[in-house]
């Protein structure tokens, strides 16, 4: 029997006083009045966000909303993974693996897990419900970190048997977006006849055979010209995380700035808000979970881990993803979707849905489209 305990988040007080002063106490530098966030995180808002953080920001309630749901740690290959499990409500609730990127955390599904497991509280159908399973990453937040960098594979590996050995699930379905959508991708063409079908709202993974056809070789074009502003971050992660952590991991201002680029970049917000696609408290609380957990370093790590597996490439030899895949298709998603016809080289697709709005963090942004879509999908799986 596999050694599971019950974890609750209790952040002390004096490490919260003690980021509350280094964020006050911040040596704020000059930035070019014009600079708006081309440059970067813009300074005018980081203030703004920062005086809210240490004068009326409730870590507290951010933590209730968490611990709301039942936590647990399992050790799974030496590493003790955290994860989320809300039993659905019904007689045969649909097992449901649900897995975060990067910079997020479970605290992204916070307004989710309740209406997948307990749709007849939200004016849906006890039938369609699900048994919520939501890791932490290894390295990320509350699980255990890897004894070296783990790209998204080896991470599927790992979930895979917490579903299997662990939960002792015969079969379930996974979701991902960010490297979640990677680590779902990886279960289903690695981790069959458990994993069942996978329902993914990011495209990154690349087949073996390239673009083909005007359509696809446009796509790929556009899709290099607009990651050109992207690629700096990623290729810190991927090349040299641990020179970047010694500045993380000592300013809760630096580790603010480096995600909130993120929320304001990849998300569907008006004008230059990140608030207006984002609540202000949630979003400080994914940044809190990386710095109460002291985690930066080390989830950073998954950029390293992916680039030692071999990159975007699913398969050299041209296989696909056979399980049913659902894909759902946010507009402004930063990594663009290419042609249906270059997925289907990559994933049996079975639900192809175009959202009418929303971004990279569906979860968040999104969660009735997300949500509704993960339902409907799994109506015909049940």
């Amino acid at each position: 029997m596999t050694d599971i305990r019950p974890f609750e988040l209790a952040v002390p007080e004096a490490t919260l006083s003690e980021i509350r002063a280094r964020v006050a106490g911040y040596p704020w530098h000059e930035m070019p009045d014009d600079g708006g966030w081309d440059y970067g995180t813009n300074l005018d808002y980081l203030q703004a966000l920062c005086a809210y953080w240490v004068e009326r920001f409730d870590w507290r309630a951010q933590e209730a909303a968490i611990n709301r749901f039942d936590h647990f740690i399992a050790p799974v290959e030496g590493i003790d993974l955290h994860f989320i499990h809300e039993k659905g409500s019904g007689p045969a609730p649909l097992p449901l693996l649900i897995s975060h990127g990067w910079p997020g955390s479970v605290v992204e599904f916070l307004d989710i897990i309740e209406p997948l497991a307990h749709p007849e509280r939200f004016g849906g159908r006890a039938e369609d419900a699900f048994d919520v399973i939501a890791p932490s990453l290894p390295g990320f937040a509350f699980s255990g970190r890897p004894p070296r960098p783990y790209g998204p594979r080896k991470m599927a590996a790992l979930f895979a048997r917490l579903m299997t050995e662990v939960l002792g699930y015969e079969g379930y379905l996974a979701q991902g977006g960010d490297w979640g959508g990677a680590i779902t991708t990886w279960l289903g063409f690695e981790h069959t006849p458990a994993c069942r079908a996978i329902h993914i709202n990011i495209l990154t993974m690349r087949a073996a055979d390239g673009p083909q056809g005007p359509e696809e070789q446009a796509w790929a074009e556009r899709f290099a010209r607009e990651q050109i502003m992207q690629e700096g971050y990623r290729t810190q992660q991927a090349t040299k995380p641990q020179t970047l952590s010694y500045a993380m991991m000592d300013s809760p201002v630096g580790t603010a700035a480096w995600i909130l680029e993120k929320f304001h970049g990849w998300s569907a917000i008006e004008g230059d808000d990140p608030e207006s696609a984002h609540d202000r408290d949630r979003m400080l609380a994914n940044i809190m979970v990386y710095i109460v957990t002291r985690s930066f370093n080390t989830a950073s790590w998954i950029y390293y881990g992916r680039r030692e597996e071999g990159g975007r490439l699913l398969s050299p030899e041209g296989r696909r993803v056979e399980v049913p895949t659902a894909c759902a298709i946010f507009p402004k998603e930063m990594l663009s979707w290419p042609p249906r016809s270059y997925v289907e080289r990559l994933y049996n697709v079975q639900r192809w849905t175009e959202m009418p709005r929303g971004g990279h963090f569906a979860a968040l942004e999104e969660p009735e489209l997300l949500i509704e879509d993960i339902r409907a999908f799994a109506r015909g799986l049940r």
